[in-house]
């Protein structure tokens, strides 16, 4: 079975419980269900992780790089969280890995506080689900499997 990573940067073990106006009421528990859930449905299996720490992030991107490459993964789906406003670490991180991501956003960034309306990973992700609450999750993996086999340009 093919696998694919899902990737939740700092603050998002606060789900459920951190401004549930802007993020919802499910849990990263609940999260990571409906991931499961969904990988279930699409011949997927799924592995969820969370980090408030950029190098670890960094350090699972190299990884799926590597598991990509060596046609395990089909991908990452990554909710960076804060991170993908003022990382160029996990930017690079993505590019340097030739890595197939798909970025998303629980909320929608467009409306909120301008400085969250950039990010530095979109130029080198795939895709980006943004606003669409946690629904954004399923649709990634949806989208990863969509995409096909990923292009190893090594």
């Amino acid at each position: 079975m093919t696998a694919a990573l899902v990737l939740n940067g700092p603050n998002l073990n606060l789900l459920g419980r951190r401004e549930p106006g802007v993020y919802g009421l499910m849990t990263l528990a609940d999260v990571e269900q409906l991931c499961a859930d969904t990988g279930a449905e699409l011949g997927l299996e799924v592995e969820c992780r969370q980090s408030n720490f950029e190098g670890e992030l960094v350090e699972w991107l190299h990884e799926a790089g590597e598991r990509q490459a060596a046609g395990e993964l089909v991908g990452v789906v990554l909710n960076a969280g804060a991170y993908t406003h003022t990382s160029i670490a996990l930017r690079d991180a993505v590019s340097g890995a030739d890595v197939r991501v798909v970025e998303v956003h629980i909320s929608n960034v467009h409306a909120r506080e301008e400085f969250r309306q950039h990010s530095h990973l979109s130029p080198v992700a795939a895709g980006v689900i943004v606003g669409l609450g946690v629904s954004v999750y399923p649709l990634a993996l949806r989208a990863l499997t969509l995409l096909g086999p990923p292009t190893v340009l090594r």
